[in-house]
């Protein structure tokens, strides 16, 4: 065989190698390309699901119907029916004050109780019933008798209990509104408090924070 042919087959072997190695990179590469959008299709997926999930939880945190939402740094009351903001009070909150019994066995720090509360219950004209403490900050003696620490006219004309004794109702120092000044109820006047009273139902959620 003539040297320049046996230079022409080994140029055509080499080339015809170059092919190979080529065509099964393409493929391979192909391949991997061809994974990898299946990978991103799957995680993809999977945060949509996650996303939807997310999205159905906190959907069923928020409230469908009318609730209560306060906020105790701005003495603002919000009274929403799901998203709608149906009115918005200013409102007088917790003094965040603290009050120790002179017998040194309790103390009483006047915040309102921020988280979840419910409505439990609806009350017209009230009377309050001054706890031990009322009488403490006063320097009077603890009366033992109930009828004694009842006190009429100064929870206004509607109050609703959230329990633990803490209350949205009025208040006879409407220029004090817009200010942390109260024991830990939530103090409102008297349109924006008969507003509340009317639309909220017992077993409304309210929300402090």
């Amino acid at each position: 065989m003539r040297p320049n042919k046996k230079i022409f087959i080994s140029v055509c072997i080499v080339i015809g190698i170059f092919f190979i190695v080529e065509a099964a990179g393409f493929y391979m590469a192909r391949s991997v390309h061809s994974s990898d959008r299946e990978v991103m299709t799957l995680d993809r997926d999977a945060l949509m699901a996650k996303n939807r999930e997310l999205w159905q939880k906190i959907s069923s945190l928020s409230p469908k119907r009318v609730h209560i939402v306060v906020d105790t740094a701005k003495n603002i009351l919000y009274l929403r029916n799901g998203n709608r903001i149906i009115r918005e009070m200013v409102v007088s909150c917790g003094s965040g004050n603290i009050l120790e019994d002179p017998a040194g066995d309790r103390v009483w720090v006047f915040d309102t109780p921020r988280g979840e509360h419910t409505v439990k219950s609806k009350l017209v004209h009230p009377n309050w019933v001054r706890p031990d403490w009322a009488f403490i900050e006063e320097g009077e003696p603890i009366p033992q008798n109930t009828t004694d620490r009842m006190q009429e006219g100064v929870l206004g004309d509607y109050a609703l209990g959230l329990g633990n004794g803490y209350f949205i109702h009025g208040t006879l120092y409407t220029r004090l509104l817009g200010r942390n000044v109260t024991h830990g109820c939530i103090r409102v006047g008297d349109e924006d408090l008969k507003k509340i009273f009317k639309t909220t139902p017992i077993g409304a959620k309210v929300t402090v924070f």
